[in-house]
């Protein structure tokens, strides 16, 4: 396989992205299925945002394009991303750019409901960071509703377990097939 293929992970904050991701890359790790995982978060997390870019675009793309490249000269050819917006439309000519014009994206979106996500942010935000988390998660969870794409698969992450998510965001790249 050249064509490179991504599977974005997206997703507001506790629904589950990061966990979901390396349970993925557990899935394709014991099918043999060579891959590359990245946390898109790592990306751009830096501060004073540089050159007036609040976003962080532009740090973004540049470390993505630098890593996948370190990746694809060795031969990866799949991407396992979690951000949470990297499932919008917007964000596909950032992977065309990194990863070259003929990427395979694959878009997933995890919801949750907010008193899922509060329970789970509660259990993980132990320092100042709580409450801004929580608005910011409900904001995100009502951008992402609006405004993905219709090719997007929307998985449930309620009362449901990380291995039974993960084979439903497998499933929806066809990595496993056999034959």
């Amino acid at each position: 396989m050249d064509q490179p293929e991504v599977l974005l992970i997206g997703g507001r904050a506790g629904v589950g992205k990061s966990t979901v991701g390396w349970e993925v890359s557990a899935r394709l790790r014991d099918a043999e299925v060579a891959h590359a995982v990245i946390e898109g978060d790592f990306m751009g997390y830096v501060h004073p945002a540089p050159d007036g870019d609040p976003h962080r675009a532009g740090i973004t793309e540049r470390n993505l394009r630098a890593v996948w490249g370190n990746f694809a000269e060795l031969g990866y050819r799949r991407l396992v991303y979690t951000n949470t917006v990297s499932v919008l439309a917007e964000s596909a000519s950032l992977f065309e750019r990194a990863m070259g014009s003929d990427v395979r994206i694959f878009r997933v979106l995890l919801t949750a409901t907010d008193d899922t996500t509060a329970r789970r942010l509660k259990g993980r935000e132990l320092g100042s960071e709580l409450e801004r988390e929580m608005a910011n998660s409900v904001y995100k969870a009502r951008l992402l509703d609006e405004r993905v794409p219709a090719d997007t698969v929307r998985v449930a992450t309620d009362d449901r377990t990380v291995m039974d998510i993960a084979h439903e965001v497998v499933a929806a790249t066809g990595w496993l097939r056999t034959g």
